[in-house]
């Protein structure tokens, strides 16, 4: 997986991508409103220097994330902020880079607390044998890891292990979407000194809490674990 930086995507290879990206941040950012018009199709065209099959194509992949709707006649709106598909890949970096961090933490460490420890709690009765070798073998990577970002991988595979030892496809899809938001959230704790130290106790206790399959302890230790988390960044912002 790439440890680029949010803040900084790379740039994009064609016209197509290009427009779609940043038309994407404007909106977001809030730079377009919502229910406001972007600009006509001509316009487009002169600012991004491309034929209009470009940017009806640019518009047509916009529309397909929910960001916005074309209408004869009318032009394209942007649609309200409820109606964005933030599930989207695309949308949710868009929505990561057009985010001050603080603001960007706060609101992932609430999604984690709802889903993670539930997840914990589901695997802790639902994990099969190969399941519970999947996230030990993430644990052991974590173990092994000498650097911050030796230990990034194992930790979101570790996370991801347990939502798929859930059997339920559609929490194991909702948490592979949440990679990027949670490896940048990873990075950002991973500052903080004594790494493993910190973390390693609180991801075992989850490990052990499933193997047992105490779905109690589980849950416990995975709000222990987002706790710290929280913790470190905290620590490292002062």
């Amino acid at each position: 997986m790439s440890t680029a930086d949010y803040k900084n995507p790379v740039p994009s290879k064609s016209q197509h991508a290009l427009m779609v990206q940043q038309l994407g941040l404007k909106i977001i950012s809030g730079e377009f409103p919502e229910n406001e018009k972007l600009p006509s199709s001509a316009e487009l065209c002169e600012e991004f220097q491309v034929s209009r099959p470009v940017s009806r194509e640019a518009i047509r992949v916009l529309n397909s994330k929910g960001l916005t709707y074309s209408r004869p006649k009318v032009g394209t709106v942007v649609r309200p902020k409820d109606e964005w598909h933030l599930l989207d890949p695309d949308v949710l970096f868009w929505l990561i880079q057009s985010t001050p961090e603080n603001d960007f933490f706060k609101t992932l460490s609430t999604v984690r607390r709802v889903l993670e420890p539930e997840m914990a709690y589901i695997a802790a009765s639902t994990a099969t044998d190969d399941d519970i070798a999947q996230i030990k073998k993430a644990y052991d990577g974590m173990e092994k890891a000498t650097s911050a970002e030796e230990f990034m991988q194992p930790d979101i595979d570790f996370h991801l292990a347990i939502a798929k030892a859930t059997h339920n496809d559609l929490l194991a899809y909702m948490s592979r979407m949440l990679v990027l938001p949670l490896q940048q959230s990873i990075q950002l704790t991973s500052l903080r000194p004594n790494l493993q130290t910190h973390s390693l106790p609180r991801h075992k206790a989850i490990l052990t809490a499933i193997e047992s399959k105490d779905p109690l302890s589980a849950r416990l230790a995975s709000l222990v674990q987002l706790d710290d988390t929280n913790v470190a960044y905290t620590l490292i912002k002062k």
